[in-house]
């Protein structure tokens, strides 16, 4: 039974768009990205999904706790879900806040290092990148991510530049979805189930 594990940040874990910094919505289950490929790929398949709202790739955040640093708690999560056939990262959102003041390399470069790690922990044997589409400026978290759209552009074309380096699988998730128009970030239930739809042949093909 091939084991898949997602990696990921809010958009993993569910949070739906937000009308403003204190709601809290999330989508009903099933409705994640992660179901639906899991749903998708049918009998045979195990999907584990960690999806942590907020998480970066390497770097700890100041203001919502130096947790949400990815590459912090990788190895405990490699090897509680170990032997893994495929690890899909879908990362890099929450490194477009203003407060990183990062650009599209440095992101790609962030993404390039947890593939390194996970690849050498022994845990993984392939690793996926799917880029997150393009962040928009809008609503209440239009100041959080205050110039990601110019900083940030490009940054697909940087994560496949890496994925290829670092012998990972690619998928640009802006291919078939983009963010909601309320908050800029966060993907609606129809977009989860565009881009979970969209994985499974991709999947099929690595694991």
């Amino acid at each position: 039974m091939p084991r898949i594990l997602i990696y990921g940040d809010s958009n993993t874990f569910g949070t739906g768009p937000m009308g403003s910094l204190q709601a809290d919505p999330v989508l009903p289950p099933g409705a994640r990205w992660g179901d639906v490929l899991a749903g998708s790929l049918g009998e045979g398949w195990h999907v584990v999904i960690e999806g942590l709202p907020g998480r970066t790739t390497v770097f700890d955040d100041p203001v919502e706790g130096a947790y949400r640093n990815g590459l912090t708690v990788l190895p405990a999560i490699l090897h509680s879900h170990r032997p893994i056939d495929l690890l899909v990262i879908c990362l890099g959102t929450n490194d477009q806040k203003q407060r990183f003041g990062l650009g599209a390399q440095d992101i790609a470069l962030g993404l390039a290092r947890l593939t390194r790690e996970a690849l050498a922990s022994g845990t993984v044997a392939r690793v996926l990148l799917v880029a997150p589409p393009p962040v928009r400026e809008r609503g209440d978290l239009a100041g959080i991510f205050q110039g990601a759209e110019v900083r940030c552009g490009g940054l697909a074309a940087e994560i496949a530049r890496f994925a290829e380096v670092e012998g990972a699988a690619f998928f640009d998730a802006g291919s078939v979805i983009s963010v909601d128009e309320l908050d800029g970030v966060h993907w609606s239930a129809a977009s989860h189930e565009d881009l979970g739809l969209a994985l499974v042949d991709v999947v099929k093909g690595l694991a």
